[in-house]
């Protein structure tokens, strides 16, 4: 059973959710992402889909619909994100924190119409008796310290994003300034989400179509360790301002090795992956937030790849985890997502599972979801990853909700529009959202407080392994 003050909800993103209209009401043109996806290369080469974020889910202007959602749907919690870029449109370097005027200096150059709309957003979320759970950055950096296309063309630039150790600095600043001004009303605080994902795909895994796409291992394993540096600088700065629980909420990749006796490469890859950021991270968190859609499996090669102090002695294997066909099936016979990624519950069992051992600390799952334009994996999705969860609690570890990525459709990505992770369909057009069958499914899982009584519900003949 799930116990009584669990928390359920869903989870959003700024810039992934907010625009819609396309015009000043909610137009954020300030991120080095707005810029990334409408680069002529990179719209040539089909590194980005060609969607354009200003017509998304229309969060900025709709958030009162959608909060209602939650409500109507049994769920007690949300977590929103804060767009960095909405707040300092401009540079923020001319303050200096060690200034004891900083925090005012700071609101002279902020963009009060956002400050203030945001603690609209939030008084919302609280006046429907939900939870407020703010994340400070996801992805996406203000242009002002991020040029993405200068550093993917190799232009010379300083505005290098978390290669440069600016970034860190001006980072702790709008933390603080964030801490101060909704200190008074947010329930739990994330300072980032994905770090990891930000510099691995920026610098090494570059097919991805995330800024700058500059192949860099130095620059990978440097970004994160500024990246790591930054979450431990807001940590503190929150804490000067809120008493409230604060994390980092992370993309944790569960690990299988085409050979099962092959533990040395598997340590090896769960360390760069995982442990490598959250070791640096450990001593300035009140819990760790997981983020969870599938494993990868991996296997040696003869040539490693040197990288700083690591060397990258696996590869990984298509057609399991994330490298599936997608909408297809992947080599162990379990379906693929629309991303083309592996159904694998129990691996957020076993992340669960090594992220207590490893850190003793609290654990949200803050992201869990799949891609499911016909929503015909949804339910069965939901149902066997809550089941592992439940699984989890009640092998004592101290998991203390479930957050589903996500409440609506949006915008994912260089993927644009074709991924579809809501469990209420969104027409982009009208700025409507039409619960799927699998929102009532996690209605009906809330209620009940256990995914016992579903398991083997798969009206899509939808394999799992329960």
């Amino acid at each position: 059973m799930f116990p009584k003050d669990f928390m359920f909800g869903v989870s959003m993103s700024g810039f992934q959710f907010e625009m819609g209209w396309g015009d000043e009401r909610d137009l954020d043109p300030n991120t080095d992402w707005f810029v990334w996806v409408r680069e002529p290369g990179n719209l040539v080469n089909g590194v980005v889909s060609g969607d354009l974020p200003e017509f998304g889910a229309g969060y900025w202007l709709n958030y009162e619909k959608i909060h209602q959602l939650a409500v109507d749907f049994g769920m007690d919690t949300i977590r929103i994100g804060i767009e960095w870029s909405r707040i300092f449109p401009t540079s923020t370097e001319s303050v200096d924190v060690r200034d004891p005027n900083f925090l005012d200096k700071l609101d002279e150059l902020a963009n009060k119409k956002a400050v203030e709309h945001y603690r609209k957003i939030m008084e919302d979320i609280k006046s429907k008796g939900l939870k407020l759970f703010v994340n400070l950055n996801h992805f996406t950096l203000p242009l002002w310290l991020h040029d993405p296309v200068a550093v993917h063309y190799g232009r010379p630039t300083d505005k290098l994003g978390w290669v440069s150790e600016r970034t860190v600095h001006e980072f702790a600043k709008y933390v603080a300034y964030m801490a101060w001004k909704y200190g008074d009303i947010v329930d739990l605080w994330s300072t980032m989400n994905e770090p990891h994902v930000v510099s691995q795909l920026g610098y090494f895994s570059v097919s991805a179509g995330f800024p700058p796409a500059y192949f860099n291992p130095e620059w990978y394993i440097l970004a994160t360790k500024h990246l790591a540096m930054a979450h431990n600088l807001g940590y503190d700065m929150i804490k000067r301002f809120s008493d409230k629980p604060t994390g980092v909420i992370y993309s944790f990749t569960w690990y299988d090795t085409l050979n099962p006796n092959d533990r040395e490469i598997l340590e090896e890859a769960m360390y760069l992956t995982n442990w490598f950021f959250m070791d640096m991270v450990k001593e300035k968190l009140d819990y760790v937030g997981v983020n969870y859609y599938t494993r990868t499996v991996i296997d040696r090669v003869e040539q490693p790849l040197a990288m700083g102090n690591f060397n990258v002695r696996w590869r990984i294997l298509k057609g399991y985890g994330y490298a599936c066909d997608e909408g297809g099936v992947a080599l162990s016979g379990r379906p693929a997502s629309d991303f083309g990624w592996e159904m694998y519950p129990e691996g957020l069992y076993y992340v669960l599972k090594a992220v207590s051992e490893r850190y003793s600390k609290p654990i949200i799952v803050t992201e869990n979801g799949v891609a499911d334009w016909n929503d015909r994996l949804r339910s069965t999705h939901l149902i066997s990853h809550l089941y592992y969860v439940e699984r989890a609690l009640e092998d004592g570890i101290d998991v203390k909700g479930y957050l589903h990525w996500s409440i609506v459709d949006n915008y994912e990505w260089a993927k644009g529009y074709s991924k579809r992770f809501g469990l209420a369909w969104t027409n982009f057009q009208t700025k409507t959202y039409h619960p799927r069958p699998s929102m009532y499914i996690f209605r009906d899982i809330i209620r009940a407080r256990t995914t016992k009584e579903f398991i083997g519900f798969d009206p899509y003949k939808v394999r799992t392994e329960l």
